[in-house]
């Protein structure tokens, strides 16, 4: 299977970072004490590490990991999940998205974590292993995370949920309060409000598999985050609290890019290394 991509490249967490903060390139150069013309290269894509050392420190980003995302020197360490897991990214215009499955290997009951651009990989694994999906779980309802919604649904039956703050195109779908919990057999699934990239953004932590796992949606990527330009101090502060407080070898299943580790995005994140 081909590896994928990272979401961000070093350039789009400054840039998202900026425009979180709301700080011109003029301010930024300013305070960084660096050309307006190197701030410009840098945020383009171009590697200077003077540069982006000094812009990370006055963006609250560690400099050691934006440094390293821009010479492309780590890639997340991919988990194993023996039975119980399964991971599936589909293109959805000029992205590829993420969507998730998590079972009780001996009840073949299921739970999906949204759509991704087509549902029909996950409809192939439910046939092919004899798997009945009770649950739609959606993190956020972005079109790229519920494109195939109407159609997963209703070829599954499963119940769908969201957060109640997240809104919901969808004729049935339920909504939960924050720390509902839903059981699989043995699988505990809670569910934490993580909000800023959507008003209802939600972390599902489930244990009860090889590893902890948590299905985040946009919050982080492997080696940055969501992006958002009205809520980003929001969605900033959830994470610290709500994810990166979670176990250090809990799984990160993000809404793009590869997975990853807690304990991985503690040391190679740029939000979150120290």
């Amino acid at each position: 299977m081909a590896r994928i991509p990272l979401e961000d490249n070093f350039n789009d967490v400054i840039n998202k970072t900026q425009r979180g903060l709301k700080i011109s390139d003029a301010d930024l150069a300013l305070r960084a004490e660096v050309t307006a013309a190197d701030l410009a290269a840098v945020k383009a894509g171009e590697p200077l590490d003077a540069v982006i050392r000094r812009v990370a420190r006055h963006l609250k980003l560690s400099p050691d990991a934006l440094e390293a995302l821009a010479h492309k020197r780590w890639y997340p360490q991919q988990p194993i999940f023996p039975a119980g897991f399964a991971a599936f990214n589909t293109v959805h215009e000029d992205m590829t998205v993420n969507s998730y499955l998590v079972w009780d290997a001996r009840n073949r009951i299921a739970a999906a974590f949204d759509t991704g651009a087509t549902c029909e990989p996950m409809l192939d694994l439910l046939r092919a292993d004899g798997l009945t999906l009770r649950y739609i779980f959606l993190t956020h309802t972005h079109e790229d995370h519920v494109a195939d919604l109407a159609k997963f649904a209703t070829a599954t039956k499963a119940e769908v949920w969201a957060n109640e703050l997240e809104p919901v195109d969808y004729p049935g779908a339920k909504t939960f309060k924050e720390n509902a919990h839903f059981h699989l057999g043995p699988l505990a699934i809670k569910t934490l409000l993580t909000s800023g990239h959507s008003p209802g953004m939600t972390t599902y932590y489930i244990t009860g598999l090889s590893w902890p796992l948590a299905v985040i949606g946009d919050s982080i990527f492997a080696s940055s985050m969501g992006g958002s330009a009205t809520h980003f101090a929001e969605q900033l502060q959830h994470n610290q609290k709500k994810i990166l407080t979670l176990p250090r070898d809990t799984v990160l299943a993000c809404g793009h890019g590869p997975l990853t580790t807690l304990g991985q995005e503690k040391q190679h994140n740029p939000f979150f290394a120290r």
